[in-house]
């Protein structure tokens, strides 16, 4: 993916346990963009396998429409790790998320893994180690070889591995957000930020994914539908952006100013990189519309 390339929405990544058939069954009407199906921490080890299992059979029996669908396998070291992963790379899902990755190393076995799933799987992987912290660009870089497009922040691991407070302002977490941006947009890797804990106190999300949007998130991931309209409507474009950024397309394609590399658009210096994210947010407004 190019930098001109237009990203799918993402905005609203929901989890959900693999084993809860009403919650799948929910899922297909809800406005989410993602749905994540969990092998991992919402299921017991006495229910993996039946988990996977109902993960199976909701991937084959489909009707997730637009959403994209990935299901969260367990790490490829635990006892169930190397099933989930032969099982789903047999299957039609979208992507398969993996947890705890901590270097490169890591994205090569997952990758060695999925050799046989069909061409358009795509490789997610957990971003949630204190050992990942300082090997990002390293694991941005396998991007370039592997199924690996999309990182998904583990904040509530990170923050037991660093034994730091998870509080509302994130404070001991802001400079890793900052870098795991940064990195994923080096690999050209979509990135969402991690869970909020609070799902009754939507106020509070909304605070929290409205910082996630200012670090340059891509969307949010989700422990309840109810965190899903606010989070929707964080990361959707605003009218008044959108007014902006018609004006710059409209302002660049004057036959005056067509050659030019900076132009004024409404008393503002505006260049050419300007009109790339204009580009770019229109794109996006027009698949969120398409969906909604």
């Amino acid at each position: 993916m190019t930098a001109s390339t237009p990203r799918r929405p993402r905005r609203s990544a929901l989890y959900l346990p693999a084993s809860n058939a009403r919650a799948i069954a929910k899922a297909r009407t809800l406005p989410c963009d993602v749905v994540i199906l969990d092998l991992e921490d919402a299921v017991a080890p006495e229910s993996k396998a039946e988990a996977r299992e109902a993960a199976l059979c909701a991937i084959a029996e489909g009707g997730f429409g637009h959403r994209e669908l990935a299901v969260r396998a367990n790490g490829i070291d635990t006892p169930w790790g190397a099933d989930d992963l032969s099982a789903l790379a047999g299957s039609q899902v979208d992507a398969i998320l993996v947890p705890k990755v901590s270097n490169a190393q890591d994205i090569a076995r997952y990758e060695a893994a999925l050799e046989g799933a069909h061409a358009k799987m795509q490789l997610w992987a957990m971003i949630e180690t204190c050992a990942s912290v300082f090997h990002l660009e390293q694991i941005a870089q396998m991007a370039r070889t592997t199924r690996l497009s999309l990182w998904i922040l583990g904040t509530n691991d990170l923050a037991k591995e660093m034994h730091a407070q998870l509080t509302p302002c994130r404070t001991p977490f802001l400079p890793f957000l900052s870098m795991a941006v940064a990195a994923a947009r080096l690999g050209d890797i979509s990135i969402l930020d991690g869970v909020c804990n609070e799902f009754r106190d939507l106020a509070a999300f909304e605070s929290e994914a409205r910082q996630g949007l200012m670090f340059g998130f891509d969307g949010k991931s989700l422990i309840h539908p109810a965190q899903i309209k606010p989070c929707n409507d964080v990361f959707s474009p605003g009218e008044a952006e959108l007014a902006r950024a018609h004006a710059i397309i409209a302002a660049f394609a004057q036959p005056e100013n067509q050659n030019k590399g900076a132009i004024k658009v409404d008393g503002k210096m505006t260049e050419l990189l300007h009109l790339e994210q204009a580009r770019q947010l229109v794109s996006m407004a027009e698949q969120i519309a398409a969906i909604e």
